[in-house]
């Protein structure tokens, strides 16, 4: 792989092909995202349960991404490369999983699913975040993470808004019959698989990589190296070996994905209760919540497609930390105000505040991160870095169920609020990252991003 120094600028186009297929990947991500819990309740699942049905999402990820960005990073292929084979393999598994998963008649299939579907969305994505340090110069990274973000920020919205655009727009029946999934949300699952699919391959035959610096020793170092013995050993290895800035972020990270976990978990049951007056799932209004929940998920999606490239400038001005820290904050806060909200139209401000929050924390943690990395280990440390994405989640979905039905007497928007706090104390974290001010503003990429 060629040193950070001597990579070429990309232009625009060459940065929009590398990040294209994360507009697919958003797609299941944001599906995945906005009803999830309502399919699970549905399907008869109480509410003090979805958290733990939630857990193959994040423990999916705790076996998949270490594993991948490990593989990823010793990989290569004349025409595959090195990041995109699992680009493919991850983009194929995910599609599949979206177009049976809103067909699933019990609970048990449908959680069977969601793991096949967030693994698979992990295979495509952990090797896109180490695409990023392979390909773009320091100068660049700030703005290549800012292009995922942008197309992150619109796959959300598009996918959030499709089961109301079914229903409102084209007359499509947003009723559950016989306790099945509404066609709304299944019509809306397969133009997501189909998006995935179309979006993924995209990048795959647009986007090119460039082989390891000396690739002749990079073979024999991976001959030696075969093995799966040796590389579970050089997996685990690599935790006592993480740089100090990774170290830091991680209890921002932690922190940070509780609240998001709890937003994406509870804020149907919640604005279903709170707003609509109901917590039957089978009733129209409860379905009606859903789509309303979908609309406001769109929201955040759009506003961080509009911040990714706005944050960079800020950053420029003052540092990453404190653009980090004070998105956070706002986003904390907006989740907070939810509790105080029973008018809907007003459920859209919060979103808002929760959009550039979003924006954030999929720019700035990364761009911090992608500095301190090793380039011959970028992949493993991205997937390693996401350990402190799951973890949260997987402490999430043990404890807020309990802490919802115990302390918060079984009302979600509690948890919202929860979750609110989690997110402003880590904005109060990020503070105590180590990021190079210089470094920071020659990673700003405003001039790559014009």
């Amino acid at each position: 792989m060629q040193p950070s120094s001597n990579k070429p600028r990309l232009t625009f186009w060459q940065l929009w092909n590398m990040s294209f297929g994360f507009l697919g990947i958003q797609f299941g991500f944001a599906l995945q995202n906005a009803n999830i819990s309502r399919i699970f309740s549905t399907l008869g699942a109480d509410p003090e349960n979805l958290a733990f049905l939630w857990l193959a999402a994040p423990v999916t990820g705790l076996l998949v991404q270490p594993v991948i960005g490990y593989l990823s990073d010793n990989t290569w292929h004349p025409f595959w490369g090195r990041r995109r084979p699992f680009f493919f393999a991850g983009a194929v598994l995910a599609s599949l999983a979206l177009f049976l998963l809103p067909n699933c008649g019990a609970l048990w299939a449908a959680a069977a699913l969601l793991w096949l579907l967030d693994g698979s969305i992990n295979v495509s994505m952990e090797p896109f975040r180490a695409f990023v340090g392979d390909k773009l110069g320091p100068a660049q990274q700030t703005a290549g993470f800012a292009m995922q973000t942008f197309f992150i920020g619109w796959g959300g919205v598009i996918a959030s808004l499709l089961p109301t655009i079914f229903s409102d727009v084209l007359g499509v029946s947003n009723v559950p019959v016989n306790g099945a999934i509404p066609d709304t949300v299944r019509y809306s699952f397969y133009i997501g698989g189909a998006v995935y699919l179309v979006s993924v391959m995209w990048t795959v035959f647009t986007a090119k990589e460039a082989p390891p610096e000396n690739l002749e020793a990079f073979r024999a170092e991976r001959a030696r190296g075969k093995g799966l013995a040796h590389a579970m050993a050089e997996i685990l290895s690599g935790f006592a070996k993480m740089p100090k800035t990774m170290v830091q972020l991680a209890f921002v990270q932690f922190f940070t994905w509780i609240a998001l976990f709890a937003m994406w978990i509870y804020t149907t049951s919640a604005i279903a209760e709170n707003v609509f007056g109901t917590t039957d799932a089978q009733s129209a209004a409860f379905q009606e919540a859903g789509n309303h929940v979908g609309v406001m998920f769109a929201v955040y999606g759009g506003v961080s497609a509009l911040a990714a490239f706005i944050l960079p400038w800020f950053a420029r001005l003052t540092s990453r930390k404190i653009v980090h820290m004070t998105c956070l904050a706002i986003g904390g806060a907006s989740l907070i105000s939810i509790f105080t909200i029973h008018n809907l139209n007003l459920l859209f401000v919060p979103m808002i505040g929760v959009g550039i929050a979003w924006a954030s924390i999929l720019t700035m943690p990364y761009a911090i991160l992608a500095g301190a990395l090793p380039a011959s280990r970028m992949g493993y440390y991205m997937g390693v870095f996401n350990f402190f994405i799951v973890i949260p989640q997987i402490c999430s979905g043990l404890l807020l169920g309990f802490i919802t039905k115990h302390f918060f007497n079984g009302h979600p928007v509690m948890t919202l609020m929860l979750g609110g706090a989690s997110m402003v104390l880590a904005g109060v974290l990020t503070l105590f990252v180590k990021d190079s001010a210089a470094a920071a503003a020659k990673d700003a990429g405003i001039k790559a991003a014009a």
